[in-house]
């Protein structure tokens, strides 16, 4: 069992790191974390909070079965959802899970997988909105960007926030994982945002920031002439790099 406090205390900075205004990545009430707690149990940012001024009472502990299980649901009315997400929270005085608290329960029982952080940073969205969402996301374009986001992202179109979304991402990331034998480290959603997994919140917010970096070099890039990413050879050669899986325990990735 983790230790409650600190695991709160570690949602809480990471939350606070991601919805800095300087970054750019979450404004308003845009965005959630959340990270394990136990066997059954996790964390998550409440609905209608925001991440950068995310309080100890505008985070909800739930349970991870009921949610998961919505899954295998995907015909289930608004109203039913919203029920479902009241009826997992531990404390029944506890503030409303984010609707989408539901691919947050499911991600945290991959391997490796003790935190989540979802973000709409502009410029990954500048990509996701465009043509370019697809090789965004497949390609890698500098060495870095395979140490702290691997060596490609899931891409998920465009789906319905909430139960719809969650089924999605879990098939999608199912699929990854049954292809590249990997747990993936970025998530990207078509036309909606960045879903960044680690096994601290270190690994989260590197994830995050490099996928930004990423996208700025890639836009950049469109304006002088286009992309070239790195040849899978390469990718796979970086990926693959003892001193680099080194550098990643030292980072927390």
């Amino acid at each position: 069992m983790t230790d409650l406090p600190a695991a709160l205390n570690s949602l809480l900075a990471l939350s606070h790191d991601l919805g800095r205004e300087d970054r750019d990545l979450a404004i308003l009430g845009e965005g959630n974390t959340s990270t394990r707690t136990g066997p059954d149990s996790f964390l998550v940012k409440a609905s209608g909070s925001s991440l950068g001024t995310l309080s100890a009472a505008q985070v909800t502990a739930c349970r991870i079965a009921p949610l998961v299980a919505l899954l295998d649901h995907a015909t289930l009315g608004d109203t039913a959802v919203d029920q479902a997400l009241l009826d997992a929270r531990i404390d029944p005085a506890a503030r409303k899970p984010s609707v989408e608290a539901m691919f947050h329960a499911w991600l945290l029982t991959l391997p490796g997988v003790h935190f989540v952080g979802h973000t709409h940073p502009s410029a990954v969205n500048a990509l996701l909105c465009s043509p370019y969402a697809e090789a965004f996301a497949r390609q890698r374009r500098f060495p870095d960007e395979v140490v702290c986001c691997g060596p490609e992202s899931v891409l998920v179109p465009y789906i319905d926030p909430g139960l719809a979304l969650g089924c999605a991402i879990r098939d999608a990331v199912k699929s990854s994982i049954a292809s590249t034998g990997i747990v993936p480290r970025v998530v990207l959603l078509k036309n909606h945002g960045l879903i960044a997994l680690g096994a601290t919140p270190a690994g989260v917010l590197a994830a995050t920031l490099m996928t930004v970096k990423a996208a700025r070099i890639t836009l950049g890039a469109i304006t002088a002439g286009g992309p070239v990413p790195m040849s899978r050879a390469d990718v796979d050669r970086i990926a693959g790099r003892s001193d680099e899986h080194y550098r990643q325990r030292a980072l927390g990735l």
